[in-house]
């Protein structure tokens, strides 16, 4: 059971919660959309715009996460060491999260260089902003059982986050721009701008921080990495952040090929009608045009159509799996929880080799079941990397909880990187042809191997990996009950 000071109430969930929906309208909007508003919207040369996504993405793992992580563990304000700097980059977020969507007319220099500093400016108030917020979770409360209920909490926020963006965000901008995209863009950026603002402020105001460490337990910026380098549970959720976010990369910059060039577009069709979709579309675009509005301009080929419906189907089961995570992590360990629903997430992903391109059925049937695994997965990973920072707390008498955060957001733009770069050397191994209709039988097969086998890779060395993670549930409950012993007798010897 969890001290009555440290049961986290469910508005304090809630308003924590939303604090991850507002950046993940951002950050997802980012890695799905950034390159193609660059090219296709703000009209950047292709090479110029990947050049600055990768050159700003180096400076956001390396130089502005761990410089924001030493700096967030050495604030001390009266509203404690993390909460203010939600509070300070709620206006400024927002604001550059419109100017980056924007599209002033400059020349083709002025473009590059305003593209350039406002994707600048963003990535590092993201980082003053999420690193903070993420190490927050581990300072709201002591109880192990509670961060696993508030990580189920601000995981939904974030599976919310990712379904509007992923699948509603382009028959957004179309509506809201009434056809364009120029238009369209800065209009829904705008609403994200706002919606995001606000509910920054409410996280700030809705959470406060309990685990507090004593003076004594203050050090370095040299010390506090020497504690990182001897942690072995930390080194291995290091690893494992990499490799997780090179499967979601990978497999997720993977699945247009696998529709567009594997799937049977008359099988597509026909499961579009036959599952109802194309008369729910229908009744929106009558509902919205009967109220005035422009129609719900859906792309009408059915790769396209059935690749955003397999995205919206696979999130609500992701959903569902973040629903039971907690329970089963409360039950048997974190850690234990965490690796067999990886494993049997990656065997349904295995699968999609097998499948012939006319089974549609069963290519959504086992992407929603590998969604409703890995769902599970999602809120223990950020809950096992607080309880690494209690790992070190235990060990050294000292907490560092925003750097070990800090590494493992390093970890986190390190597997994107990765895995986005490896759809595109993959693609250009087996030959594939950009613009082509029909693509070569070898091309067709690495789009085959690359979502089944090659996502698999990852997900099974993380689950080996495991086996060297210490932090079991027996060990969790020790952690637990001592550090709750030293900070009674810190302060009562305060």
């Amino acid at each position: 059971m969890a001290s009555a000071e440290h049961r986290l109430s469910i508005r304090e969930k809630l308003g924590y919660s939303l604090g991850d929906l507002a950046a993940n309208l951002i950050f997802q909007t980012l890695i799905t959309y950034l390159a193609f508003f660059y090219t296709d919207v703000y009209r950047l040369p292709p090479a110029t715009a990947a050049t600055i996504i990768f050159v700003v993405g180096l400076l956001g793992a390396f130089l502005f996460t761990p410089l924001i992580g030493i700096a967030a563990d050495r604030t001390a304000t009266r509203w404690g060491k993390f909460r203010p700097w939600i509070l300070w980059t709620a206006i400024p977020f927002g604001v550059l999260s419109l100017l980056a969507f924007s599209t002033p007319d400059f020349s083709e220099r002025g473009k590059i260089v305003y593209a350039l500093a406002t994707y600048s400016l963003l990535v590092l108030v993201y980082a003053a902003n999420n690193l903070p917020y993420s190490a927050l979770s581990g300072v709201l409360t002591g109880s192990m059982a509670q961060r696993n209920s508030l990580s189920a909490y601000r995981f939904v926020a974030v599976m919310i986050a990712q379904f509007i963006i992923q699948v509603l965000l382009m028959p957004l901008v179309l509506i809201l721009g009434d056809g364009d995209r120029v238009q369209g863009f800065e209009r829904v950026m705008t609403v994200f701008a706002i919606v995001g603002t606000v509910f920054f402020l409410i996280t700030f105001l809705t959470t406060r921080e309990r685990v507090v460490p004593t003076r004594e337990q203050s050090s370095g910026v040299l010390r506090d990495l020497a504690d990182l380098v001897r942690n072995r549970p930390w080194q291995v959720m290091l690893l494992l952040t990499v490799l997780v976010f090179v499967n979601l990369a990978l497999k997720g910059g993977t699945y247009i090929y696998y529709f567009q060039y594997y799937m049977s577009e008359t099988a597509l069709a026909s499961f579009l009608k036959a599952s109802g979709f194309n008369t729910f579309i229908a009744g929106l675009n009558a509902a919205l045009t009967g109220a005035g509005l422009a129609g719900f301009q859906w792309p009408e080929d059915p790769a396209t159509s059935a690749f955003s419906l397999f995205n919206g189907s696979g999130i609500l089961c992701m959903i569902l799996g973040i629903g039971v995570s907690r329970r089963l992590a409360d039950r048997y360990g974190k850690r234990d929880v965490f690796g067999v629903a990886l494993l049997v997430s990656t065997l349904f992903l295995l699968a999609f080799y097998l499948f012939p391109p006319t089974a549609v059925p069963m290519v959504f049937g086992a992407f929603m079941l590998h969604g409703f695994c890995y769902g599970i997965t999602i809120p223990l990973l950020w809950a096992m990397i607080a309880d690494v920072a209690d790992y070190s707390e235990w060990k050294n008498d000292r907490r560092a909880t925003a750097i070990i955060f800090s590494a493992m957001l390093c970890g986190l733009k390190i597997g994107l990187s990765v895995g986005g770069a490896l759809v595109a050397g993959i693609l250009a191994h087996y030959g594939y042809q950009p613009g082509a209709e029909h693509q070569p039988a070898a091309v067709v097969d690495g789009i085959r191997l690359t979502i089944s086998l090659y996502c698999a890779i990852p997900f099974l060395i993380a689950v080996a990996l495991l086996f060297i993670y210490e932090i079991d549930k027996r060990m969790e409950t020790r952690i637990e009950h001592d550090l709750e012993q030293r900070r009674r007798a810190g302060g009562a010897h305060a």
